[in-house]
């Protein structure tokens, strides 16, 4: 049987650990190919490049693996990847593993899950994965087992067009992992300030700083799961439409 076609991107760059152990626990899965950035491009968002050419670095050429760094973003490494180098869809996009939580607002700033919404705009079947540690030297081998089993499981069934996966793993703390729960994004938001400070040439300078603040109060939300020691997935869709909405503002009196 032909293996299946996965392709991998992050963004905390090609030599990130995070990155190295993805493509090891998902090489056993299939055909693998890696497009991922030449240096850090965390919350880049879904941004696309524009301004400058984007070029190609060829890494490993082996049967079943290749791998390219780009000096382009998340999004940039997916298009680059099904248009040039696979120059068509692959079976499965996997994004990560993210060195820090993109549960709740998070998703929105993340470069991760915007290579994993890239593809699901694609209707390619797409899985974010992050640990919930931001260290470089973070442990990433609790992290195999649930990598291994939802992209085999996607790989298996597929996922609606549109919709993508969104893996958080909480850190090891000593104690096992409480089990897995698919949960809903929990309304949260960050209260930000600028750190303002001048340089030796006396001019002004700003560093983005702010708390978390969550808004919920349930458990079923990716917030408490992963402050709970448990792995959460959360179904994401790219349709930001609020339905619900629609009605209401049909009944406003507007004029055009």
């Amino acid at each position: 049987m032909k293996k299946p076609l996965i392709l991998i991107t992050n963004d905390d760059g090609i030599h990130a650990p995070g990155i190295r152990y993805l493509i090891e626990a998902i090489r056993p899965l299939g055909d693998v190919v890696v497009v991922a950035p030449d240096k850090p491009q965390s919350a880049m968002g879904h941004a696309v490049t524009i301004q400058v050419p984007l070029r190609l670095h060829l890494i490993t050429d082996e049967p079943g693996f290749r791998e390219y760094s780009c000096n382009g973003t998340p999004a940039d490494c997916v298009k680059l990847g099904e248009k040039v180098i696979i120059r068509g869809k692959p079976d499965l996009i996997v994004s990560g593993i993210n060195h820090g939580s993109n549960a709740s607002i998070n998703v929105l700033y993340s470069g991760t899950m915007a290579a994993v919404i890239e593809g699901a705009m694609e209707n390619v079947p797409a899985i974010g994965f992050s640990l919930n540690d931001y260290k470089h030297s973070a442990d990433f081998s609790h992290c195999g087992k649930i990598i291994k089993s939802v992209a085999s499981k996607v790989l298996e069934t597929g996922l609606p067009d549109g919709i993508c996966l969104n893996v958080n793993i909480p850190v090891l703390n000593g104690s096992p992992i409480a089990g897995i729960k698919v949960t809903k994004q929990a309304r949260a938001y960050w209260d930000e300030n600028f750190d303002e400070r001048k340089d030796p040439h006396k001019r002004d300078y700003y560093w983005l700083q702010g708390e978390f603040i969550n808004l919920e109060e349930g458990e079923d939300n990716d917030h408490w799961a992963l402050n709970n020691n448990y792995i959460s997935i959360v179904p994401i869709q790219i349709d930001l439409t609020a339905h619900q909405f629609i009605r209401t503002i049909k009944d406003w009196d507007l004029e055009g």
